[in-house]
């Protein structure tokens, strides 16, 4: 309960962003107005131990080269006299702090020497990370069934888009370890993308790190609740597993809201 009042509270934007950024009313989603850079976002809570903080793309924009850039910041927001260009390499090279590009085949990062777990099954109702469960659905990204959407019939079985596609969901938290310093972990499509950065302070206040660069022009923060899939989620995980591909959900004997839930969102 602790957990879910602290993530609702920390689901917002920090007043403190880019030149380029125009926060909505209620400081959840983030545009870039202008160019391709000064995008900087930040979480308004720092994060607790094991706590997503979780954006979906809603907008892109052609003609630049690069995408979302993702991470944690042992700097308070507030106490940045400049809020720097860009997350890498400015903000990264004013120290504590762990940003990485997101790209189009984002693959999680294996340590050399390590080899990476088992992915799991995309209907698995909770993502493990550490002692961490969070419930896999919301992390999913979807795109809604079109006429061409049989194309992507095969990334949809896998509950899965492309990292940097519109409505893909992105998110990263940091995993306490024994030796008393943090992982941080990167989460694509519901999918952990493995420790991408160690050995994170946990004495000082960890703030997540949104660069709305490039070719991403739009995100907004999805709110994560910690609790029990409910038991419309666990329909959808069934059906989707069951089904050839989404389509065939339209001649399913089932209510319309749940088709349409099960299509998309």
């Amino acid at each position: 309960a602790a957990m879910a009042a602290r993530c609702r509270l920390a689901a917002r934007f920090h007043h403190i962003h880019g030149t380029n950024i125009r926060l909505d009313a209620s400081h959840t989603q983030a545009t870039r107005v202008e160019s391709f850079a000064n995008g900087l976002c930040f979480s308004q809570e720092p994060l607790a131990p094991g706590q997503i903080f979780l954006v979906e793309i809603e907008e892109k924009e052609l003609g630049w080269c690069g995408h979302l850039r993702v991470g944690l910041t042992a700097h308070d927001p507030q106490s940045l006299e400049v809020v720097p260009e860009y997350s890498l390499p400015d903000l990264v090279n004013m120290g504590d702090t762990w940003v990485f590009a997101i790209t189009r085949s984002h693959n999680r990062v294996v340590v050399e020497g390590e080899e990476a777990q088992a992915r799991g099954h995309p209907w698995e109702p909770f993502l493990l990370i550490a002692r961490v469960r969070i419930p896999r659905d919301t992390l999913v990204g979807r795109s809604r069934p079109g006429r061409y959407s049989h194309i992507l019939d095969d990334l949809y079985k896998m509950n899965v888009l492309p990292a940097t596609a519109r409505r893909s969901r992105i998110g990263v938290l940091y995993a306490p370890q024994p030796d008393g310093t943090a992982d941080m972990h990167i989460v694509i499509n519901g999918e952990d993308m493995g420790p991408s950065a160690r050995g994170l302070p946990t004495t000082r206040p960890l703030y997540a790190v949104i660069d709305v660069f490039a070719s991403t022009k739009s995100v907004r923060v999805i709110p994560v609740d910690y609790g029990f899939p409910s038991l419309q989620t666990l329909c959808r995980l069934v059906i989707q597993k069951h089904i050839v591909h989404r389509l065939a959900i339209d001649g399913l004997d089932l209510p319309p809201l749940l088709k349409s839930f099960c299509q998309h969102e």
